[in-house]
C-alpha cells in the first residue's frame, strides 16, 4: 500500500492517496438477451463479488451488454456497490464501470462515483483498475480520502 498526501482546498484537512492492491471472485447470473437486431443483441447481467487483500468486501453489480457481429467487438456499462473494509475503515461505495472490446482491443474505466462513499467511507474518490490472469481476477484501487 502506497501513500500520498495532498492539501484539499476549501478544507481544513489534507486528502490521503492510497493505492490498495487485492484479487476478488465473481459469480454472474446471466439473462438471456432481450433484444436482437442485425446481429447486435442487448443484454442484463448480475455479478456478486468478493474481494480479498486490503479491500475486505463484497458487492453487487447490475450490467447491461452490447454485443455486436463482429468478433471482440462489444461494450457494457455497470454500477457495483461496494460494502467492507478498505484498509480497516468500514463502509460502501457506489463503482460505475465502462467497457468496451474494439476487435479485441479492450478498455474499461472503472470510477468512484462521487459523494457516494458511506459509513468511515465518506468522501472517498477514485479509480479502480482490473486484470483478468488466467481466470484470476486482480484489482488495483487507487484512491483518496479526506483526514
Amino acid at each position: 500500500m502506497s501513500r500520498f498526501y495532498k492539501r484539499d482546498p476549501g478544507t481544513q484537512g489534507y486528502r490521503v492517496r492510497m493505492i490498495a492492491k487485492g484479487s476478488f471472485e465473481v459469480t454472474m447470473d446471466a439473462e438471456p438477451p432481450y433484444d436482437q437486431a442485425d446481429g447486435v443483441s442487448l443484454s442484463r447481467a448480475r455479478f456478486d463479488k468478493r474481494f480479498t487483500g486490503p479491500l475486505d468486501a463484497t458487492s453487487e453489480v447490475q450490467m447491461l451488454a452490447a454485443r455486436t457481429p463482429h468478433e471482440g467487438s462489444a461494450g457494457y456499462v455497470a454500477v457495483e456497490r461496494i460494502t467492507g473494509l478498505l484498509d480497516g475503515r468500514r463502509g460502501s461505495f457506489v463503482a460505475l464501470h465502462m467497457g468496451l472490446m474494439r476487435r479485441g482491443e479492450d478498455e474499461l474505466r472503472v470510477v468512484i462515483v462521487p459523494d457516494s462513499g458511506t459509513g468511515d467511507l465518506t468522501g472517498i474518490t477514485g479509480t479502480m483498475q482490473v486484470e483478468v490472469d488466467g481466470g484470476r481476477h486482480e484489482y488495483t484501487l487507487d484512491y483518496s480520502l479526506q483526514t
